[in-house]
């Protein structure tokens, strides 16, 4: 009888939402400064119900933040959300200490600034929460927003770029609701689809070029997106950069986190409607959103079925096309960028990085994932990576389902699948790989500008219930010219949390101190000839990094100060 009470519920949840929705156009935020406060918020995904909620700035979602390349800007996250929380720079290549992962906190009621100079390439990339075991559960409740950033390249093409006009920003998600419709995270019944927060959506699009910028910020599922009738479209960027050219095509794998920008020909289109979907139908088993999540029939995910998404084609927008705009784009550029992927010959490592479930066997899609057979660990530091090093990660999937490789700090180049070259809608500059079950990817990176000692980048499945569950570790990138690390001497620093004045005690001469905070810039700076040390003043509140020298030995403290 429950099972049937169930269908019910979905069925009359089909019904009360099956009338078109005007596509909601996130709000912009420009500038150097910009302030974005994390709260919580009420939503109404369907009528006469209310569904808890949490966004920046608003109720769900973000504003799309429009960023310039060169510029040096200040960021506010203030956190209201009553819980700790982190916000990450997705596909953004910024110092670690900005990078916002999980060790970077934002405590309830704190504010974090970091801030950085936008050193990427034109493309879309996104914000969003990174705290350990809490990723999923803030993502799902809605707290994720785009980011453009523009550069003189792009600038100098024929694009269309009046947001929410002819270039329209399209948050794909799909989200599990129970039966007072609230959000569920680390749920597989993900069958109610929108975008930017939207169910059934329909957007008005004027008839010539144009262009939608796409992010795949589901939770777990992998669309195959094309327009209906199989008609053609130009992919133009993956996820951190224009491609050569624009690459004709009719179908693009995007997997969680992935994005992509894509031009459509509307010209002479007036009146008529189109859909984007996804022909989920066309996947192999073992990707979740085919028909089976595992590659084996008898594996079952619990909740994953029944699922009308799960195998089959459907739409995710409707597009009407309306009178043309003055001064439009009406042509697909025939060149848009010159970019050089690394050279394989140039890599100096190539690390090997296993997936594989915690329980192999038939139930393994049930439970957690683990690279190099380990589960992450905030206290272990995977790898140490010299600055400028061009390196080759190769990832082996040994389990039965795909997983979505996301690495912060860099983009990389695929290199191959399987020893075959990737596909033409991989061959740009990339932050996340979907690598499916039994497959060896490799791609290339290098690890340029940023080197911390002390705050690690992450790399992790970007299935944020595998993430949450472990599969996910990191690294350092150090400098060639750092000093040694030797934490074998008894050092202490005293109080912490401190109010204003901190005391230091080392069974070692120390040499010099220095202080940073949490967005990077140096407070305090000074040289010692003794050992034991002065008090040293705060007049700021706030968590700060503490490298204490003795001799050519570095120790790093955190340090809160109330």
């Amino acid at each position: 009888m429950k099972k049937i009470f169930l269908s019910i519920i979905f069925l009359l949840g089909l019904t009360l939402t099956a009338q078109q929705n005007q596509l909601a156009i996130p709000p912009t935020l420009t500038g150097t400064n910009i302030n974005l406060n994390l709260q919580n918020g009420t939503y109404q995904f369907f009528p006469g119900q209310i569904t808890q909620t949490m966004g920046a700035n608003g109720d769900i979602l973000g504003p799309t933040l429009i960023l310039n390349q060169g510029d040096f800007v200040n960021f506010s996250v203030n956190n209201q959300l009553g819980e700790d929380t982190t916000i990450h720079w997705h596909g953004m290549h910024v110092s670690a200490i900005n990078d916002g992962g999980p060790h970077t906190v934002i405590t309830d009621g704190s504010t974090w600034t970091p801030a950085f100079t936008i050193m990427d390439k034109a493309a879309t990339y996104w914000y969003h929460p990174h705290l350990h075991t809490h990723t999923d559960l803030h993502v799902s409740k809605g707290i994720a927003g785009l980011i453009i950033v523009k550069d003189a390249e792009e600038a100098a093409l024929d694009l269309p770029r009046t947001y929410g006009v002819d270039d329209i920003p399209l948050v794909i998600q799909t989200k599990s609701f129970d039966n007072n419709n609230q959000i569920v995270n680390h749920a597989n019944n993900d069958n109610v689809l929108m975008v930017n927060a939207t169910i059934n959506p329909y957007v008005d699009v004027p008839a010539q070029v144009v262009r939608f910028r796409i992010l795949n910020g589901s939770s777990q599922r992998v669309f195959n997106l094309g327009l209906s009738n199989n008609e053609n479209f130009y992919l133009i960027t993956t996820d951190g950069g224009l491609l050569n050219a624009p690459l004709q095509t009719t179908r693009l794998q995007m997997a969680p986190g992935e994005r992509a920008e894509i031009l459509v020909d509307l010209n002479g289109r007036e009146n008529q409607t189109l859909f984007l979907k996804s022909y989920a139908s066309e996947f192999q088993n073992g990707i979740y959103g085919a028909t089976l999540p595992g590659m084996n029939a008898n594996m079952t995910m619990n909740g994953y079925n029944p699922n009308s998404l799960n195998g089959a084609d459907f739409d995710i927008l409707q597009i009407n096309v309306t009178a043309q705009n003055a001064n439009p784009v009406t042509s697909i550029p025939s060149t848009l960028a010159n970019d050089t992927p690394l050279d394989e010959s140039s890599a100096n490592i190539t690390r090997t990085l296993t997936f594989s479930p915690q329980n192999p066997g038939m139930n393994q899609l049930n439970g957690n994932f683990l690279i190099n057979n380990s589960s992450f660990d905030m206290n272990v530091i995977n790898y140490s990576i010299p600055l400028d090093n061009v390196e080759i990660w190769q990832l082996q999937n040994q389990s039965a389902i795909a997983h979505p490789f996301h690495i912060h700090d860099v983009q990389f180049y695929i290199l191959d699948r399987n020893g075959n070259p990737p596909p033409a809608t991989e061959q740009g500059r990339k932050d996340v790989v979907l690598v499916k079950p039994m497959e060896t990817v490799r791609f290339i990176a290098q690890f340029s500008d940023f080197a911390d000692d002390a705050v690690p980048y992450m790399y992790h499945c970007h299935m944020l219930t595998h993430e949450d569950g472990g599969m996910m570790g990191q690294f350092v990138v150090q400098s060639t010219n750092a000093v040694d690390e030797n934490t074998s001497f008894d050092l202490s620093v005293y109080p912490n949390p401190a109010t204003q004045i901190i005391n230091i005690k080392s069974e070692k001469p120390v040499t010099k101190i220095r202080l940073t905070n949490m967005s990077g810039q140096k407070v305090f700076e000074q040289d010692f000839d003794f050992q034991n040390n002065p008090d040293i003043k705060f007049s700021k509140p706030g968590m700060y990094l503490m490298e204490i020298y003795a001799g050519s030995a570095k120790i790093v403290k955190k340090l809160v100060v109330q």
